[in-house]
């Protein structure tokens, strides 16, 4: 196998000659299912580069230390003083850093590639990489997300599908039957030199410039890097294609390496993916429910027919719309929702879980860092490297000398679970155009997703003049589904009365479990008409969200359930979010991260 004879995915090949061609391209990722063939193209690409040129592997189990460098251990010992040994984004500078699975990496690992400087343009006029690095990297997105400021570190990002037709997958056989076939790059090695030479010399004409900022304004991009990478990307193809200056066209050729993972909406629909409606049987066609509820768990059941017209109560959605009589909707489809990303705290724990990291007392977790504060869990390597530069003053012979003040602790770490309270809107504007159906599918994918982080859950219920605890907390994913199915709608909308109701049970849960973590789920179009003391509505709430937010190991997630469509849309769910200070979505975005989404259709696309 070579990096020529590498079947398909000429974009992905294209990416990495690019950055071969030029530094400041920033890196590359590809997103794609397993098996696909990712990992043996990056390391392919190894051959192409220049002799001398690093390529450091960076493994999953790496350490904070062997990433960013420490002491060495046998050098400090040999010497008497302490001696430090170069890590592996040093090894990287001017190279590149290979991550295979970087979605899997620790959130301290993460952080580090973050915040360490990439590739960087030298003022007057010289041109290079200084302490950088370029990351080339892969990851599955079924396997978990990656972090946003990661993702937008990248210069490009390609997406990959195993290839299907019959011809393909007997060439990739017989390409991995082949072995080694030397000499097969040397051609396309002498072109990337000869670009690299000239790339610098390449002139950007003003026209190119003003497609490059058109380009990305017509994408929607957050930021500036999308120009940025943009305008290198370009020029590098330019000098990889001989020409003798930069042009539109290369510019269109690379905006899509440039842009997958940028672009926030797509010019011509001016959305991104848009699920149909949900479809169901003739009997569901007005949107409720004709049986009884049932004992069953969170498997999807199907929604309504129906476009966005009148719901079945009969009324169009308007600030004072309300259903004239109570009534049980069915619950819409579920969904893979995206991962909430929740502030990290120094509280110890014992509890198990999959939704947080949090800090151990045991002796159970991941070894994240050493510290001084005593416990039965000794950090070995931690209290080597603290000893060693004193072994000659101690007059050491053959053992290390180790003393008390040297003596370093395991700090570890392990997910933990939430209390996930859901506080749901069941007033009578929640029954218009059938947006109860889509709450509740909202919900019951929330609800299957906490199963899968072993969550418990709690559900709140408010309407009419009251907030009801519905569901107290349990793990029971069983008795979670029976209890949505069967949440009513209809009267007024109490929200004081739901976060009231909610603020007392964190404290009373708080009281009994210190431990716990909390994850409050408002589910509401906001459009609160009924308060609790007399007041206006809206100055109780803005009373009360203080009290809310003082509450430990609280966090607030907002999912507005307002049709965005409508012409007299208040945005009532929004302004909650912001004075709750709450992570907010819509029913779009709440669900999967766009990579994942995008890995699937492409794959739904191509076929068996």
């Amino acid at each position: 196998m070579s990096f020529t004879g590498f079947v398909g995915h000429e974009g992905a090949k294209l990416a990495l000659i690019l950055n071969a061609v030029d530094g400041l391209c920033g890196g590359v990722l590809f997103v794609g299912e397993k098996g696909s063939g990712k990992s043996t193209l990056c390391r392919e690409f190894r051959a192409l580069l220049p002799a001398g040129t690093p390529f450091v592997e960076l493994p999953l189990h790496a350490t904070l230390e062997s990433l960013v460098g420490g002491v060495d251990i046998e050098t400090s010992v040999r010497r008497g003083e302490r001696v430090f040994q170069e890590g592996l984004l040093g090894r990287a500078a001017g190279g590149f850093l290979y991550v295979d699975d970087i979605n899997l990496l620790s959130p301290e690992i993460i952080d580090a590639l973050i915040r360490t400087p990439g590739p960087l343009y030298l003022p007057g006029g010289a041109y290079g990489v200084l302490q950088g690095y370029r990351l080339l990297a892969t990851m599955n997105p079924e396997e978990g997300e990656i972090s946003p400021h990661l993702l937008d570190r990248f210069g490009m990002a390609v997406v990959w599908t195993s290839l299907s037709r019959r011809d393909e997958r007997l060439e990739i056989l017989k390409g991995a039957l082949a072995g080694e076939q030397p000499g097969r790059d040397e051609e396309l090695r002498r072109r990337i030199e000869a670009a690299r030479r000239r790339v610098r010399d390449i002139p950007v004409p003003g026209r190119v410039l003003d497609r490059i900022v058109e380009t990305c304004a017509a994408h929607r991009l957050e930021g500036h890097r999308g120009e940025i990478f943009l305008f290198y990307a370009a020029r590098a193809y330019g000098a990889f294609m001989g020409a003798p200056e930069t042009t539109v066209e290369h510019v269109a050729a690379v905006s899509p390496l440039v842009l997958a993972h940028r672009s926030l909406r797509s010019p011509q629909e001016g959305h991104v993916h848009e699920d149909p409606p949900p479809a169901g049987n003739d009997a569901e066609a007005h949107g409720h429910r004709h049986d009884h509820p049932h004992e069953g768990d969170l498997q999807e059941r199907g929604a309504p027919k129906g476009g966005e017209g009148t719901g079945c109560c009969g009324t169009d959605e308007g600030p004072g719309a309300s259903a004239p009589r109570e009534e049980v909707f069915d619950v819409g489809s579920a969904y893979g929702v995206r991962r909430f990303l929740l502030k990290r705290d120094r509280k110890l724990r014992r509890g198990s879980g999959r939704r947080t990291k949090t800090w151990t007392g045991g002796m159970s977790g991941r070894y994240v860092r050493s510290v001084l504060m005593k416990n039965d869990d000794v950090a070995v390597d931690a209290t080597l490297r603290a000893a060693a530069p004193f072994q000659v003053l101690r007059g050491r012979r053959e053992g290390i000398v180790i003393r008390e003040e040297d003596l370093r602790f395991k700090r570890r770490e392990r997910k933990t679970g939430h209390l996930v309270i859901f506080v749901v809107d069941g007033s009578g504007s929640m029954g218009a155009k059938r947006r109860m159906v889509e709450t509740k599918g909202a919900v019951q994918s929330l609800l299957l997703n906490c199963y899968q982080k072993r969550d418990k859950v709690a559900m709140i219920l408010f309407r009419k003049d009251r907030a009801e605890l519905v569901l107290p907390p349990t793990s029971s994913a069983e008795a979670a589904a029976r209890r949505l199915r069967s949440l009513p709608v209809g009267g007024k909308t109490p929200l004081a009365a739901g976060l009231m109701a909610a603020y007392d049970l964190v404290r009373r849960v708080n009281n009994k479990a210190p431990e716990t973590r909390f994850l409050v789920c408002l589910v509401t179009d906001g459009r609160a008409n009924h308060g609790l003391t007399g007041l206006p509505v809206w100055e109780e709430l803005r009373r009360l969200f203080p009290l809310l937010k003082k509450l430990p190991s609280t966090d607030y997630v907002v999912i507005d359930t307002e049709d965005k469509g409508n012409f007299l849309r208040a945005d009532l769910a929004a302004k909650a979010a912001l004075l709750l200070e709450a992570d907010y979505y819509t029913f779009e975005t709440l669900r999967a991260e766009r990579l994942a989404q995008i890995v699937r259709e492409k794959s739904a696309a191509v076929g068996p």
